[in-house]
């Protein structure tokens, strides 16, 4: 990967977490790896404003607007890293946490692996 590093993740469960730039609220989703592709499965948001509407089902649990999307399985998610908001994006797999994305460059690339399963992703 020229220009950007790699690191891989190795997991079959994700979680990617923000706080929008606007509304200075937390969003989080859940991802499994599906075969070679990523599903959402879970959405949640602390709060609600411009942009962070909660989907259609949502329930207040704890303080969050938690919902299932319908979303068809994904090759691979594409994050702006601007550098503009203050900060990047939370991945966490388990008990591990780590920060992308948080200064300018390129596009972060999360996405699935062949066999074994894990996830990379490029900071």
């Amino acid at each position: 990967m020229i220009g950007g590093k790699a690191t891989i993740v190795a997991s079959t469960m994700f979680t990617l977490g923000w706080t929008h730039s606007v509304e200075k609220t937390a969003w989080e989703e859940r991802w499994r790896i599906a075969g070679e592709a990523l599903q959402l499965e879970e959405a949640r948001v602390r709060g609600s404003g411009a942009g962070m509407e909660p989907g259609e089902g949502a329930a207040l649990v704890d303080g969050w607007w938690v919902w299932k999307p319908a979303a068809a399985p994904m090759d691979e998610l594409l994050l702006a890293a601007s550098g503009a908001t203050g900060k990047g994006w939370r991945l966490c797999s388990g008990q591990t946490c780590m920060e992308i994305g948080s200064t300018a460059g390129e596009p972060v690339r999360i996405a699935a692996c062949k066999p074994p399963i894990s996830v990379r992703f490029k900071l």
